[in-house]
């Protein structure tokens, strides 16, 4: 199958992952499929429509880091985090009623919700079986990176207590929904490569700040690119009240009496109906054009220095470069 893959400026060592890459592509159409005319075109819609595969990726360069990779091993993890991601958008566009994902009709606009959500589950367990194979250390982390991934989303449904810091709980939610995925994939990576403990928990920290990076970024580009770029409708989650980043930004400088008549524009119109496409395109250009944009790409600078700063006790290789070219990819498309 072919896999594209960013480059990395290490041409030999990159063979050998779009080798590994494709492997995996294989194993996770394999999984999701088998159970029938009726289910299959349901699990596999998503896998089928693409994606970036950013964790297998992941699982892939950190699997150089050792001196004895188990590529069986590697393969399998990789597919099982991939699937993992996987199951979590058919929950997620559920509980975001969003139209669309990477340039598809999500599955319950197809199928409907309670489809979307089983499909979701089936992927969870598809996911569980290939952990198992990999052993009894591997399945309790990704019990606790799915337990993880479950309490970020269900403290998002709560929001910040009274008086919580309305951005670092916005923050920790990212960590907890995203970045523990990503810091799966890298665990395994190293897990399986060979690499000692000190390496394992450098890489896992490495990536769980990466994963937070990815997620700024993907709130600015929810604003700024074009829905047939991104594969998702501008400005989805302002339409559903849900606030990302830049807009926590921009309340939390009205809140310290910071803000100004353009912010207290946006604002007023954030509070309106969003439900049609002409409020909303609005209401997306104001903020496009505000000040908040580059604060919110500041941030997302910062969480990536923090990952690249968790990368110290790595010894200098070609794999530790990759990393660091990782990181900064995740952030340049939103620059």
């Amino acid at each position: 199958m072919n896999v594209q893959v960013p480059n990395l400026n290490h041409p030999e060592l990159q063979d050998q992952i779009v080798g590994r890459l494709e492997r995996v592509e294989e194993l996770l159409f394999q999984q999701v499929q088998g159970s029938g005319e009726l289910v299959d075109p349901l699990t596999k819609h998503l896998v089928s429509a693409g994606g970036k595969r950013m964790r297998p990726l992941l699982v892939m360069i950190c699997g150089l880091l050792g001196e004895t990779p188990d590529e069986e091993a590697l393969i399998r993890a990789a597919a099982s985090v991939e699937l993992t991601h996987l199951a979590t958008l058919y929950h997620d566009d559920v509980m975001d009623s969003a139209p669309q994902r990477r340039g598809v009709p999500s599955a319950q606009i197809e199928w409907g919700n309670n489809r979307a959500i089983l499909a979701g589950d089936v992927l969870f367990a598809r996911a569980s079986r290939l952990t198992a194979q990999l052993g009894t250390e591997a399945v309790d982390y990704h019990a606790k990176t799915f337990e993880r991934l479950c309490l970020g989303q269900l403290n998002e449904t709560f929001g910040p207590a009274e008086g919580q810091d309305k951005v670092e709980f916005y923050l920790q939610v990212l960590a907890d929904k995203t970045g523990s995925l990503v810091a799966s994939a890298a665990y395994f990576g190293a897990l399986y490569s060979g690499s000692s403990e000190e390496i394992q928990s450098a890489v896992s920290t490495y990536a769980e700040r990466v994963g937070v990076a990815f997620q700024i970024a993907d709130d600015i580009l929810d604003l700024v690119s074009p829905g047939e770029v991104s594969g998702k409708t501008p400005g989805t989650d302002l339409r559903e009240g849900v606030d990302t980043l830049p807009v926590l930004l921009l309340r939390a400088r009205a809140a310290r009496g910071e803000g100004d008549n353009e912010d207290a524009r946006i604002l007023d119109a954030l509070a309106e109906d969003l439900s049609s496409d002409v409020a909303l395109s609005r209401v997306v250009e104001m903020l496009v054009n505000n000040r908040v944009i580059d604060e919110t790409r500041k941030l997302a600078r910062k969480a990536i220095d923090h990952a690249l700063e968790a990368l110290e006790p790595l010894p200098q290789s070609e794999a530790k470069d990759m990393l660091v070219q990782f990181a900064e990819l995740t952030i340049d498309r939103a620059v």
